[in-house]
């Protein structure tokens, strides 16, 4: 009698579990099916997914909420003192209503912009969440949107750039909203092969990504403050020479040990009067902390890409400059250089980006010396 007992509790038991098991897998069906996703990306998620990206998208939501309605407080502002908005007085709603409509369906210019922009966007919580990522993620780390929205930044990126990237996250609110600019370099987990294939996480490599943008914070709540970065590799596709761009290369100190003779045209300096002379001596004084952070960079991560600095121009003056630069294990010995076997060296890549300003300006000893010659 009593094993009877025991067996009909027990089948009671299993019933009511096999019962939630049936409401828990409709409730997570239901939620999945309002996720903006295409339906063969919905078929292959796992509850945890679902809940990870869920929480990303309202994140989102939240996030386009509040900047929605700080911009609409702001023309209401500009309504009352009798100066509407683009819509125009009771229209304006309307309007915006059905511009958000126009804003669901997928756009070809949104495609077009990421494929011109040689990399990916990302937003990020002040927390380092990834709340959202482009689709075309997938080309540059072999991982795909969904994989990776929900998850930390800190999981994928190299721990010795983790300090920089909480630099960057450290967000501080000054009025409603307020923005800062970020411009650093990072590297980051790519499951990509040499052949562009995807390969395991677990075998993955380092990839350098030049991430720009900016932070927004709003005061009345930390939760909807984030981070607007376009990442894009290093090197970039698109580098292209041309006949503003010259190449050289430098020791680890960066100091010349090669210069392409199309420095001449652009700097007025001949490549023999480079070499052993460091690119500090060229950069213009104010912009010394430019090129040593990207000097910086190099040295820990391999690749970079500076900011805008300013280089002298030997007959005086100086021109705006972008370097793109990467560390090389070794340089095989040419007919050419037949002197250029070094263990190390940097190869940078010069966009001269200005033409020459203030050319009657004396900076260095060079440029007084070519004006007066002895």
């Amino acid at each position: 009698m009593m094993t009877a007992d025991k067996e009909k509790k027990r089948a009671i038991s299993r019933e009511a579990a096999r019962k939630r098991r049936r409401v828990e897998s409709d409730v997570f069906g239901d939620l999945c099916r309002l996720l903006p996703l295409q339906p063969s990306v919905r078929a292959h998620l796992d509850k945890p997914s679902i809940i990870r990206l869920t929480l990303s998208y309202i994140r989102m939501r939240t996030l386009l909420k509040v900047s929605d309605s700080v911009e609409t407080n702001a023309e209401a502002g500009h309504a009352v003192k009798g100066q509407p908005g683009p819509g125009g007085g009771g229209e304006m709603n309307w309007d915006k209503e059905e511009k958000q409509g126009e804003d669901l369906v997928p756009s070809e210019e949104t495609s077009m912009y990421l494929r011109v922009l040689e990399g990916f966007l990302v937003v990020l919580s002040a927390e380092g969440d990834m709340m959202f990522l482009s689709d075309n993620v997938s080309k540059y780390m072999g991982l795909t949107q969904t994989e990776l929205m929900g998850h930390n930044i800190f999981e994928y990126t190299h721990p010795c750039d983790h300090e920089e990237i909480r630099h960057n996250l450290r967000l501080t609110a000054g009025e409603a909203w307020c923005t800062q600019k970020r411009d650093f370099v990072m590297r980051i987990k790519s499951a990509l092969t040499h052949r562009g294939r995807s390969a395991n996480l677990k075998s993955a490599t380092w990839k350098v990504l030049h991430c720009q943008g900016q932070s927004k914070v709003c005061a009345a709540s930390s939760s909807v403050s984030c981070l607007l970065l376009t990442c894009r590799p290093l090197p970039l596709s698109h580098t292209l020479l041309s006949t503003h761009t010259f190449t050289s290369q430098h020791s680890m100190d960066m100091r010349f040990t090669y210069c392409d003779q199309r420095v001449t045209s652009l700097l007025g300096y001949r490549p023999d009067e480079l070499i052993g002379r460091s690119l500090y001596e060229l950069c213009h004084a104010h912009d010394t902390s430019c090129l040593n952070k990207n000097h910086m960079n190099l040295c820990l991560k391999n690749q970079s890409v500076s900011g805008q600095y300013r280089l002298l121009v030997r007959t005086g003056g100086y021109v705006w400059v972008e370097s793109h630069s990467a560390v090389i294990p070794s340089v095989r010995a040419s007919r050419s250089r037949p002197a250029a076997h070094q263990p190390l060296c940097i190869l940078c890549v010069t966009y001269v980006l200005s033409g020459v300003e203030e050319p009657t300006l004396h900076l260095s000893l060079d440029q007084i010396w070519t004006r007066y010659p002895s």
